[in-house]
């Protein structure tokens, strides 16, 4: 771009705003909401969803006619804004990978950590002044299914490995240290741990069901970091119920957030957490300059990073 004030910018807020300051004087800088978001994507040349819980874009997205050259989202997931028109289109997707990738993997590996050593369960009889000696598990040995090949995948399998566990990642397709989805049946017969941390497609819509529980051992567990939808709720709550497996974590749901009278809250041996597993103190700074960083980039006719395949739903891995 030659000349970038001449630029218009979308913000699709959320609270608190974005920090922009090295953009003043640069773009055209516009706020927009739900309500205000159909009338104004014609006008924007980039759009930051910086919103990435709303689904607005996906619902108000336009068919013909102006829109912006570049959708960038704050977040790894892009499935709130994908709808067939978007996809369509010339316009480019963005995300926020490499934000989250260690603080997910960090988080991934205490909750390994804490359920093998029953940290849960050392609160809730501090809580109730028992004393009561017991055996926990050896985390190094243990082996881990990793599903979601992508940066938040792999940081997660690193620092298992770090830890001493055996661990195999799986994604879409087979490549040099990296397990295909055909693996996933046997590998899951004989995990300790299986952490999902795959985006949403068509394709990993509900493919954590009474089937994949099924498969498990009674002493494996189950982590999900990577989208609600990914899992069927109600099949792991029956697995759980029913002992099929020994416990699980869940920082991500179908319907967030979750409400005082949902019944995940009191299923034994589930951890729920409301989707913070990479949030970390200045996540938000750090998603606000990596959009500076990408916008100085596309401004001055680089080549963007993070670049979405919008027909598969994720950044493809090229390692």
């Amino acid at each position: 771009m030659s000349e970038e004030t001449e630029v218009t910018l979308l913000v699709l807020d959320a609270d608190p705003p974005p920090r922009l300051g090295r953009l003043t004087g640069r773009a055209r800088i516009l706020h927009g909401d739900e309500s205000t978001l159909a009338r104004q994507l014609p006008l924007a040349d980039v759009l930051l969803v910086w919103d990435f819980t709303s689904d607005a874009v996906r619902r108000l997205w336009p068919g013909e006619g102006p829109r912006p050259r570049w959708v960038h989202t704050a977040s790894a997931g892009v499935d709130h804004l994908l709808c067939p028109e978007l996809v369509a289109s010339d316009t480019v997707v963005t995300n926020a990978r490499g934000i989250f990738d260690l603080p997910i993997a960090e988080y991934v590996s205490g909750l390994v950590v804490a359920m093998a050593k029953d940290l849960p369960g050392t609160l809730e009889l501090q809580r109730q002044r028992r004393w009561r000696h017991r055996e926990t598990q050896r985390v190094a040995g243990s082996r881990a299914v990793v599903v979601g090949s992508g940066p938040i995948g792999r940081e997660t399998a690193r620092l298992l490995r770090a830890l001493g566990v055996v661990t195999a990642l799986v994604g879409r397709t087979e490549r040099p240290g990296v397990h295909g989805a055909q693996d996933l049946p046997p590998l899951l017969s004989r995990a300790d741990w299986v952490i999902c941390a795959a985006p949403l497609t068509d394709a990993t819509r509900g493919m954590f069901d009474a089937a994949a529980f099924g498969a498990m051992p009674p002493s494996a567990r189950f982590i999900n970091v990577g989208r609600g939808p990914l899992v069927v709720e109600d099949d792991l709550v029956d697995a759980l119920r029913k002992r099929w497996i020994a416990g699980a974590a869940l920082d991500v749901f179908a319907a967030e957030p979750l409400t005082p009278q949902s019944p995940l809250w009191d299923v034994p041996g589930l951890l729920v957490s409301p989707h913070m597993s990479g949030d970390t103190v200045g996540w938000r700074d750090e998603l606000g300059a990596q959009f500076v960083d990408l916008y100085e980039r596309w401004a001055s006719g680089k080549p963007l990073p993070n670049v979405v395949d919008k027909k598969r739903g994720y950044v493809p891995s090229h390692d």
